[in-house]
This record gives C-alpha cells, structure tokens and sequence, in this order.
C-alpha cells in the first residue's frame, strides 16, 4: 500500500482512525496511531470534559444561557499538546462536527493548537477555508456521501476561496454514528460504499485526479483495505476498529460494552443532530423506546440541529449528557455508538498491532 499524501502532509500507510468523541480519540489514541505511521485524528467534540471535567467551567464569559462549558478551548490546546507528546511532528489530525455551536471558532482553535489536518463531517462545510485561511499548510478534508456533494464543495470552495478540498472522505452507511442518509436509504444497494467510492473518484477526478479519496464505514481488514484501493480509492479511514484498542481515550467499561455487542444488537437510531445514528441498543435506548429517558435540560447548547434541546426532547435524549456518560463507562444512561461490524471483535488490540494487521504485516 501506497503512503497517503494530504496537502503538504505524508502519511506512510493509507489508513486514517476516525475522529470520535466524546472522548474515544483524544490525545492517547490519535498520538498512538500517527506514531505508528496513520493518520491520528483527535474529536473536538465535548473537550470540556477532557481530565475529569476540569476545563468544563460553569457561566462562560459572554454567554450567561450557559451553565456548563461543553466545548473548551484549553482543553483541546492541552490534547493536541499531549498526542505531541507521542508522535512527535507526524501528521496529526483533528475532526470537527459541522452541526456544532460556533463551527468556525472550533476549526480556527483547531488550526491554532498545530493539527495538520482538519476534517469535518454531519453537514457540508461550504465555508470551511474561511476559518483556516491564515492556516495555508492545514489540510481540509470533507466527509461526503456522494459524488455531488463533492461537486457542490468544490465548486463553492473554488468560486469563494479559490481553493479545494485537499482530500475527501466518502462514507458509507455502516459506519458508526451520524450518517449522511436519511434512515430509509441507509439500506438501499446502491448507497452501499461499494457503489460510492466509484461515484465520487469520477467526480474527483474531474477536478483533480490527484486528490485522494478515502473510504469509510464498515472497513473491519486487509482484504476490505484492498479492495476498496482496486475501486478507486486511495486509502480509507476506521473508527470502531480503532476504539476497540488499548490506547483508546475512553473508559474500559465502554470498550467492554463494544466487546460484547452481537449482530443484531447494533442499530440505526434517531439522533437529535437531525441524521439517523449507528450504535449499540443498550439500555439507555430501551428506555427511550419506552418514554422512559432521562431528563432533559440543555446545558451546554452543543448542536446547532437541536434547537437548544426541542429536538432531544423529540428523540428522548440529550446527546451530550448521553455520550459523556457513554465515555465514562455508564451502562445505564450512555449512548454507545459503533459501526456495524463491532461484533465481530473478540479482544482489544494494541494500536501497533492493529497497524500491523490492516496494513498486511
């Protein structure tokens, strides 16, 4: 396998670790896996509670509905800092959900805190170059499901910024968490990666064949790694696999919960971001089924979709409270996100073992 180019950023296998908060890849995992040769990408998602809560600050300066800090600045600063510490200057990536509060404010921390990469799913990031402008090295990476999505960021990115995206991810629906279909369509054939990743290297290609496409969801081995490589993909990107390691940021109860998820277990759910959401049905999702939830307050106002808490009050759940606890082990009241083949482990692997297996060692 090929090394993967990102802008100006060489990454020596193809093989990027999906961004996932709250709190699965913050500095361990993603500073574990660039040092071992892929691309670690650190989520911005709930630092707040990065260190046990301790940069979640009560009344944030200039936002008095606030009354808990569920993004923070420092504490992202600090997690960039720390995965330093393990790969040294490797490319490092950071992802940032379009759907939250204070998008462009994100990306520039982001930018400001030394990622190399940025990388953005749940919506299309038609005004991403504007927050990394005084940032020309940082790469930009969106994460599309089709063909013309990708058409629609490039064309706007080049009339507006004169510039398009570094690279792109096409996701299929069997990867963990938010996806981009509606819940109906995540079904059908030819929504299926194997028809997208053709459909979006022939629109690439259009603009510029050197722009790597990378592939995503449901990508569990060697064998998937070549074979979406010989449909035209340039390297791909895993999630699950990657949480399922020792070095993963999260407690060891979640990765227990991962562990013992079977088949049918893992579901698509309705998620208050506005996308229908892959995860495990545990006992938090019996209890919404059953209008049985947990209250319901809007404290930290993280998605722009939720309309400051309507739509979890909808759905049944607040995302932010569900996956803090998710994060922290609890079995209760966490919400376990995960891709479509989780069941399929039997053990936690080291991150440098997992790197040996996918790239064929």
């Amino acid at each position: 396998m090929k090394p993967l180019k990102i802008g100006k950023h060489t990454i020596e296998h193809p093989i990027i670790q999906g961004g996932m908060g709250l709190g699965i890849s913050w500095d361990r995992l993603a500073g574990t896996v660039s040092k071992h040769g892929g691309l670690g990408v650190i989520s911005a998602v709930g630092t707040g509670y990065y260190e046990n809560k301790k940069y979640a600050k009560k009344l944030v300066e200039g936002r008095p509905l606030l009354e808990k800090e569920f993004y923070n600045r420092d504490a992202l600063f600090k997690i960039v800092e720390n995965a330093r510490k393990i790969c040294g200057n490797a490319p490092l990536g950071c992802n940032v959900l379009y759907a939250i509060n204070d998008y462009g404010r994100v990306v520039r921390d982001a930018c400001e805190a030394g990622a190399d990469v940025i990388i953005t799913g749940a919506g299309l990031p038609m005004d991403m170059p504007e927050y990394t402008k005084d940032f020309p090295d940082v790469a930009l990476v969106p994460i599309v499901s089709t063909g013309r999505a990708f058409k629609l960021i490039a064309k706007r990115w080049e009339k507006r910024y004169g510039r398009i995206p570094d690279a792109v991810i096409v996701e299929g629906p069997l990867s963990g968490g938010h996806q981009g279909f509606k819940y109906e369509d995540c079904y059908k054939e030819e929504n299926q990666l194997e028809y997208l990743v053709p459909d979006v290297r022939e629109e690439v290609d259009k603009w510029d064949p050197n722009i790597p496409v990378i592939a995503a969801g449901g990508i569990w081995t060697h064998e998937d790694i070549i074979k979406f490589i010989k449909l035209g993909a340039n390297g791909v990107q895993l999630g699950t696999r990657f949480a399922l390691t020792h070095e993963c940021d999260a407690s060891d109860e979640f990765k227990q919960i991962l562990l013992n998820a079977k088949k049918e277990d893992i579901v698509l759910m309705k998620s208050p971001v506005g996308y229908p959401a892959r995860g495990i049905k545990t006992k938090l999702i019996e209890k919404v089924e059953k209008k049985e939830g947990p209250a319901i307050k809007c404290i930290s106002n993280c998605v722009f979709p939720c309309n400051r808490g309507e739509e979890a009050k909808k759905v049944g759940y607040c995302i932010a409270d569900r996956l803090a606890d998710a994060y922290e082990g609890d079995e209760e009241l966490g919400l376990y996100f995960s891709g479509a083949y989780a069941y399929k482990a039997d053990r936690l692997l080291s991150v440098e073992e997992l790197m040996k297996e996918l790239t064929g060692e």
